[in-house]
């Protein structure tokens, strides 16, 4: 995979030079041909992950363990200012779930708060006393509000760990939107008991209840096109996988001898506690001897994502400011080679966007920079004339990079219609429309996140602290007000660098238009992208049959006077209630 990339992005290194010397060398040619070969060697990564991920097939280990389970685990839902009727609604269901199996394992249930607001908190604790009292759950049910949030989440378990750990052998750690399948969860626990070597074991997770054309296509994507992506990882990974931080199984006592995260020196943001901690774990239990895996054969595992860019921007700014702080824990001794890799993906992850804006300044600016020839001979001639070394050249590149955006989801399509995957996402021609469709909302929201992911990283560089902010659970409808007010400054910008490239490359408007126009119509995209969607295309298997446990859930919230949000394409009053008693 490493040298497929390289050739890869040498190649286009070359290919550039090559183009830019038809007419004469300059260092401006060299050096945005250096941001080429970094940006290709990214976008190549991505292609052979895909590639090798269509190689095989995920399949359960040899011999799945099926015998009774021995230890005692503890499922972990931390909280921080989460609407509690939603999150504690997630944990009956998954109860009911497990109660629906007739397996008497012996699980206990903890929900960590890190709840701020009094009210809020007060709530929680009124939800959790009639879920006890609805499951039947005394003994198993456990509820501790922290004084202090210190280290958020990744402090919030530790806490739990520290305190209470010694009492379990494995703990199953989620999101406050995360609902896993009772089954699932006893698969994973019984594949922990079966290796004795396993520290912790990640699962896929599906978005579910998305509403919103953003959301749709993000659950479109973690359903169509992810769990590809994951094949490829852990095949790659192996026994140095991935942790995620939630919707995982951790066995305790090796994440309570290997897990133990420091406080950086120095302030917020390269300093201070782990952010993005759940990498960090996966590498600490690698360094000592544990195997860290992703069995992305698992299924009935699921969250939810961001209904708009707005509340996705704000994620990714958390997510940007966690992941640059590992270049402060990149050399840490001890580590695993391929940790230090994954590492360094996931910086890569946020500083590739400010390449692919360096190369688009550069090549705006370059006439004031070097002498620029002239392409466009012919006045009024819209297309620019290459003499002919150039021209093969130039329409390689462009085809070459083009081809790795769109080739492996193009791929993944065309093998679930050999597989007969395609059945369960609405049958062969919906899956190509549906790719189409979320190809042309990713190209269209491409040029608004590449901006929003400059201004994350230029503000973690400027050592600006973003916190940590409350998840966003509602519909995410934007109002065209909350849009322009979130996207103001990328219209400025995109009209500054169209009327730039209008000046000084005219030749070049043409082809800049499919970045200049989104970022122009941020506002209006960022709007328009928040509203429902009709559900034609990028549909999902949870669309026709909504998955179990999630009617579970819809049943407790039911129960508890709330509005279950829509899953399927039916009904929710339609999901029958068979007799489950939560």
């Amino acid at each position: 995979m490493i040298a497929l990339s390289l050739i890869a992005g040498i190649g286009a290194f070359f290919l550039f030079l090559e183009f830019g010397d038809a007419d004469g060398l300059t260092w401006l040619d060299v050096f945005r041909a250096v941001l080429i070969l970094i940006s290709t060697l990214w976008l190549a990564w991505g292609a052979v992950t895909a590639f090798v991920g269509m190689t095989t097939r995920a399949r359960p280990p040899e011999g799945e363990n099926v015998a009774p389970i021995k230890g005692r685990t503890c499922i972990l839902m931390p909280v921080y200012n989460e609407d509690p009727v939603e999150s504690l609604s997630r944990v009956a269901a998954m109860e009911a779930s497990l109660r629906e199996t007739g397996d008497p394992a012996d699980i206990h249930f903890a929900i960590l708060s890190d709840t701020r607001d009094e009210a809020i908190a007060k709530q929680e604790r009124e939800v959790f006393e009639r879920m006890v009292r609805e499951c039947g759950g005394a003994g198993r049910f456990f509820y501790r509000r922290r004084e202090n949030n210190v280290g958020k989440k990744a402090g919030n378990i530790e806490d739990f760990i520290t305190r209470s750990g010694a009492a379990y052998d494995y703990a199953l750690v989620l999101d406050a939107d995360s609902l896993m399948e009772g089954e699932t969860i006893l698969r994973m626990i019984r594949r922990m008991e079966a290796e004795p070597g396993l520290g912790l074991l990640q699962t896929l997770p599906k978005i579910i209840r998305a509403q919103s054309h953003f959301g749709r296509a993000m659950q479109f994507s973690a359903s169509f096109f992810s769990p590809v992506f994951a094949r490829g990882l852990a095949m790659v990974q192996g026994r140095t996988g991935p942790f995620w931080g939630h919707n995982a199984i951790i066995r305790v006592r090796a994440f309570a001898q290997s897990c133990g995260l420091p406080v950086l020196k120095g302030k917020p943001p390269f300093g201070g506690h782990v952010m993005s901690h759940d990498y960090v774990e996966a590498a600490l239990l690698a360094r000592a001897g544990w195997t860290v895996r992703l069995d992305d054969d698992l299924e009935g595992s699921y969250e939810e994502g961001p209904e708009n860019l707005v509340d996705h921007a704000k994620r990714d700014r958390r997510w940007c400011q966690g992941n640059l702080q590992h270049m402060r824990i990149i050399g840490a001794p001890g580590l695993k080679p391929w940790s230090r890799f994954v590492f360094a993906q996931g910086i890569m992850a946020y500083i590739a966007p400010l390449f692919w804006m360096g190369f688009i300044l550069a090549s705006i600016a370059a006439p004031l920079l070097v002498t620029p020839p002239n392409y466009f001979p012919v006045p009024g001639w819209p297309f620019p004339y290459f003499p002919p070394s150039e021209a093969s050249m130039a329409i390689g590149l462009a085809i070459g990079i083009f081809g790795l955006l769109f080739l492996p989801k193009l791929l993944i399509a065309l093998r679930s219609a050999v597989t007969g995957e395609a059945k369960r996402f609405g049958g062969i021609g919906r899956v190509f429309l549906s790719t189409l469709a979320e190809l042309a909302l990713s190209s269209l929201t491409a040029p608004v996140l590449m901006m929003f992911a400059v201004r994350s990283v230029s503000q973690v560089l400027m050592r600006r602290d973003g916190g940590w902010p409350t998840n966003n659970r509602g519909d995410g409808i934007l109002s065209w007000s909350e849009a322009v007010s979130a996207a103001w400054w990328i219209t400025l910008t995109g009209c500054a660098g169209m009327l730039a490239a209008w000046y000084l490359t005219p030749e070049l408007f043409l082809w800049l238009l499919p970045i200049g126009v989104p970022m122009i119509g941020a506002p209006a995209l960022l709007r328009l992208t928040s509203l429902p969607s009709r559900r034609r295309l990028m549909r999902v298997p949870a669309d026709a049959a909504t998955p179990r446990v999630v009617q579970l859930c819809d049943i407790v919230l039911a129960r508890w006077g709330a509005r279950p949000r829509p899953t399927s394409i039916q009904s929710v009053t339609t999901v029958p209630n068979v007799g489950v008693k939560v």
